[in-house]
C-alpha cells in the first residue's frame, strides 16, 4: 500500500487494520535475533500506544498517520541497524508533539532513556522566538545538543526524515521547498558524517527531485536509457577482475552501483559538461571476507595490486580509506581504472565489516567496536570535538547551526605537531585553528607559528602533512578580528566565550561609569530612561550599552543636548523621532515599472524585488521571501535561498511568472574556448543583430590561446536565453557556454 500521488486514496477501515498488523509484524520480523527478554512485550506496548493515540489523525496522502512510525521504526532496523529501545523511540516519536501524551507519562511507561530521546525528537512549541532569530534553527539546536546524550535521537531524525521525503509528494509546493532544503542544509550531510551514505544519497537526491523536477527528471532518464548498456559494460569490465580473483583464492563479492543522481548534478554544474561528459556514472565494489579480522588490510591491498596489473590506473584518483579512515569510520581503498574502451571505472575495495560500516554507519561501527574490541577511532574522535562545542551551546542558534554543519560538510585534512602527533581539521583551517585544537590556553596566547620551520602568520591556512609549531605569549589575547578567520567550531566557540567573559567584566566597569555620567548630568537614574537611551542607541539590552561606554564607544555626555527641564524640576528626554515607513510604501519605493510576477494571495497587495545573487529571469523556477525591504524574488537552485528556506521556512511565499509581461532581465553567460581571430566579434554580431539582445557589460580574457568571456546581457526568459545559448555554441572556437548562476 505504498503512496502514489497520482492515485487518490480510497478509504477502507477493514482493510487499513489489516495493514497496519501486517506492518508491524513485518517490523517484528525484522528485529529477529536482536531481541531480548522483555523487549517485544516493550515494542507491543509503544505500538499500542502510537495506535491509539494517532488514531484520527491522517496524512496529507489520506493514509492513517501510523504509517509514518511504523516505517520510520523501520527504517531505524533495516537501513540504520538500530535495535529495540530505537523502535520504541520510532514508533512514539511524534506522540508527544502532536497527541496528549506527556514526557512524565512515557517516563512511567518506558523509563527515562526512551524519555530522554523522545524529548530530543520532540520540537520546541510555545516558546516566543525573536524576529531576527529561526524557529527552524531552534529546533535544529534542540536536536543536535542530543549528540552529547544520545546520537540515537539524530538517527531516529535521519530516519523520520528519510521517510518524509520519500512521501512528499502529497504536500504543497512551498512546503515540498522548505523540507527539501532543511534535507539539504543539515540531514544529508549529518546522515554523510555518520556514516549513513546510503541514506545521505538517497536524501540529497529526493532534494533534488522536488527543487529542480526537471533536472532529475532529465537525469533519471538518461540513466534508464543508458542502462542496458552500462550494465553491459560492466560485466565486461568485471568478468577478467573475477576470473583472476577466483584463481588466486580470495572470498569476495562484486557489486555494480551508479552515482547518484545529485552527484552526476553537481559534477556536471561544477565542470560544465553534459551528462555524456561525466566519465564516472557507474564504478564497481569488490568486497572480500577475509578468515580473520587481521588479514582485512592485506587482501585488500593485494587485490589493488592485483588490479593496477591488469587495468591502468589514474593515480590522481586513488584514496585510500583504509590506513586513515575518515571522521565517519569510512574505510575503503578506492581507485580509477582505465577499462575496455577507454573508459575509466572507479573501483573500491572493502572488507565485509568495512562495507557494513559504509552502509549503515555510526550503528555498524559500534556494533564492531564492542564485539572485536576495536580502539577508538576518529568517528569519536569527531561526535567528543562536537560535544565541546555543545558545552557551551549560548550563542545565537543560527550561528550554533552554521559551526556545527562546518563540521559536517568539511573535507579533512591532515597535520602533525612537532612530536609527530596527528591531528585531523577541516580543510582550509588555519594556525590558529590547529593551536586551539592542541589546547584552549594555547589557542587564547598564540601570536603565530611555524609550519616546516617557516613562520607563517595567525590565518595561514594549512595544508595535509604539514608539521605545527605554535608560538605564545601570555600578553597575548583573543580578537574580534580572529573570528573572521577561524573556522572550526572549537576555535570559534572559545573564542566567543573569551570575548563574552571580557564584554561582562567590561560591562560592569561601564555601568559604574553610565551611572556617574548620569549622575554629573542630573539624570534619574530610571529603567525608563535607561530604555529611552537604550532605544536611542539601538542596543539590545543594557549589557551592550555599558560595554560601549566603558571602551568609549560612545560618550554619554552627548545626551545633554535632549535633556527637558519639567516645569517641577525634574529632567526628562526628547530624541528626535525615527521616521518608520510602513511595509507597503517600502515595498512599493522599490518596485518595478511593471509587475512580472504574480504571488499568492496572502501576499498580492505586496510588491517585490529580484535577488542579485542568483538574478532570476522569468521561466525560471522561483520563491519569495518576505522581508523589511519587501518581498525578494531567489531562484530555487540558488545557493543563498537553500539556507532562507532551512531557517526561515514561515518567510517564504509562493511566486510565479505571469504569461502576458514582456519584460527584460539580466542574466550572466560565460563563454569559454579557443582564441580565434574574430571571434570576438562574431560573439558579439549574434547578440546584438540576430537575437536583438542588449548587453549590459562584456569581458574577455585570453591565455596562452585560451579565451573567457563574460557577457550581461538583458533577455526576456529562461527560452530566450536557453537559444541564445545554444547559438553561441554553434560559433566556430567555442568550446562551451553556460549561464553564470551569480556576479
Amino acid at each position: 500500500m505504498a503512496y502514489n500521488a497520482e492515485v487518490p486514496y480510497i478509504l477502507d477501515l477493514e482493510l487499513e487494520k489489516k495493514e497496519i498488523l501486517s506492518r508491524y509484524r513485518t517490523l517484528l520480523r525484522a528485529l529477529k535475533g536482536k531481541l531480548e527478554k522483555g523487549d517485544k512485550l516493550m515494542i507491543r506496548k509503544a505500538f499500542d500506544l502510537a495506535v491509539k493515540q494517532h488514531s484520527d489523525m491522517r496524512r496529507k496522502s489520506g493514509e492513517p498517520y501510523i504509517y509514518h512510525p511504523i516505517a520510520v521504526a523501520q527504517i531505524v532496523v533495516d537501513e540504520i541497524g538500530l535495535g529495540p529501545t530505537a523502535v520504541v523511540c520510532a514508533l512514539l516519536h511524534d506522540v508527544v508533539e502532536d497527541t496528549d501524551i506527556t514526557l512524565d507519562e512515557i517516563n512511567g511507561m518506558f523509563g527515562a532513556k526512551v524519555m530522554q530521546i523522545i524529548d530530543g525528537l520532540t520540537k520546541i512549541s510555545g516558546v516566543i522566538i525573536d524576529e531576527n532569530s529561526s524557529i527552524q534553527a531552534e529546533n535544529f539546536r534542540k536536536m543536535l545538543l542530543t549528540l552529547s546524550d544520545d546520537v540515537r535521537v539524530i538517527l531516529i531524525k535521519i530516519a523520520d526524515r528519510l521517510h518524509n521525503m520519500r512521501t512528499l509528494d502529497s504536500m504543497k509546493r512551498e512546503k515540498q521547498l522548505k523540507i527539501a532544503s532543511e534535507t539539504t542544509f543539515l540531514y544529508a550531510p549529518l546522515s554523510h558524517r555518520l556514516g549513513l551514505y546510503t541514506i545521505k544519497n538517497e536524501l540529497e537526491d529526493l532534494a533534488l527531485k522536488y527543487k529542480e523536477p526537471d533536472v532529475y527528471e532529465m537525469l533519471e532518464q538518461k540513466l534508464a536509457a543508458t542502462q542496458k548498456e552500462r550494465n553491459r559494460y560492466i560485466n565486461k569490465f568485471s568478468l577478467p577482475i573475477i576470473n583472476l580473483l577466483t584463481d588466486k583464492g580470495f572470498n569476495f563479492n562484486v557489486k555494480g552501483r551508479v552515482k547518484s543522481i545529485h552527484s552526476i548534478w553537481e559534477k556536471m554544474k561544477k565542470q560544465n559538461i553534459p551528462f555524456e561528459e561525466v566519465f564516472d556514472v557507474f564504478a564497481i565494489r569488490i568486497i572480500v571476507d577475509p578468515p580473520n579480522l587481521d588479514d582485512e588490510k592485506t587482501q585488500c591491498f593485494s587485490i589493488f595490486s592485483l588490479l593496477t596489473d591488469l587495468y591502468s590506473s589514474n593515480r590522481f584518483r586513488t584514496r585510500d580509506w583504509i590506513s586513515t579512515p575518515r571522521t565517519n569510520g569510512y574505510e575503503s581503498l578506492h581507485t580509477t581504472l582505465l577499462g575496455p574502451d577507454g573508459k575509466w571505472v572507479e573501483v573500491q575495495i572493502r572488507s565485509i565489516r568495512m562495507d557494513d560500516i559504509a552502509e549503515k554507519g555510526y550503528a555498524a561501527h559500534w556494533k564492531y567496536k564492542d564485539k572485536e574490541g576495536i580502539k577508538e577511532s576518529a568517528l569519536d574522535e569527531w561526535i567528543r570535538r562536537i560535544r565541546e562545542v555543545l558545552e557551551s551551546a549560548d550563542t545565537n542558534a543560527l550561528d550554533f547551526v552554521d559551526d556545527v554543519k562546518l563540521q559536517l560538510f568539511a573535507e579533512e585534512i591532515f597535520t602533525f605537531t612537532p612530536r609527530g602527533e596527528l591531528k585531523r581539521l577541516p580543510n582550509g583551517a588555519t594556525a590558529l585553528d590547529f593551536a586551539y585544537e592542541i589546547h584552549t590556553h594555547i589557542g587564547d596566547t598564540c601570536l603565530g607559528a611555524k609550519v616546516n620551520n617557516k613562520l607563517v602568520p595567525l590565518s595561514y591556512k594549512l595544508h595535509s602533512g604539514e608539521q605545527i609549531e605554535i608560538l605564545t605569549s601570555e600578553k597575548q589575547t583573543p580578537k574580534e578580528e580572529w573570528l573572521n578567520f577561524v573556522i572550526t567550531a572549537r576555535a570559534k566557540t572559545k573564542i566567543k566565550e573569551y570575548l563574552r567573559d571580557y564584554k561582562k567584566l567590561k560591562a560592569k566597569d561601564g555601568k559604574l561609569i553610565f551611572e556617574k555620567k548620569l549622575q554629573q548630568l542630573k539624570i534619574e537614574n530610571t529603567k525608563q530612561n535607561t530604555s529611552k537611551i537604550l532605544r536611542h542607541y539601538n542596543f539590545a539590552n543594557d549589557a551592550e550599552l555599558f560595554f560601549r561606554v566603558a571602551v568609549k564607544a560612545i560618550d554619554i555626555a552627548d545626551l545633554k543636548k535632549y535633556i527637558v527641564e519639567g516645569t517641577d524640576g525634574d529632567t526628562t528626554f526628547i530624541f528626535p523621532k525615527k521616521e518608520i515607513k510602513p511595509f507597503e510604501q517600502m515595498v512599493t519605493e522599490i518596485r518595478g515599472k511593471q509587475d512580472a510576477l504574480m504571488l499568492d494571495e496572502k501576499q498580492k497587495n505586496l510588491a517585490y524585488k529580484f535577488s542579485e545573487c542568483c538574478h532570476p529571469i522569468k521561466g525560471d523556477d522561483v520563491f519569495g521571501f518576505v522581508t523589511d525591504d519587501g518581498i525578494m524574488i531567489h531562484r530555487t537552485n540558488c545557493p543563498s535561498a537553500l539556507k532562507l528556506m532551512s531557517n526561515y521556512g514561515n518567510r517564504i511565499v509562493k511566486a510565479k511568472w505571469t504569461v502576458n509581461e514582456k519584460i527584460s532581465f539580466l542574466a550572466g553567460i560565460m563563454v569559454t574556448g579557443t582564441d580565434e581571430i574574430g571571434i570576438v566579434n562574431n560573439i558579439t554580431k549574434i547578440i546584438s543583430n540576430e537575437y536583438n539582445v542588449n548587453m549590459r557589460a562584456i569581458s574577455f580574457d585570453t591565455d596562452d590561446g585560451v579565451f573567457e568571456g563574460k557577457l550581461s546581457v538583458y533577455v526576456f526568459d529562461t527560452h530566450h536565453l536557453d537559444a541564445l545559448i545554444k547559438k553561441l555554441k554553434r560559433v566556430p572556437g567555442v568550446v562551451n557556454a553556460y549561464r553564470m548562476d551569480s556576479n
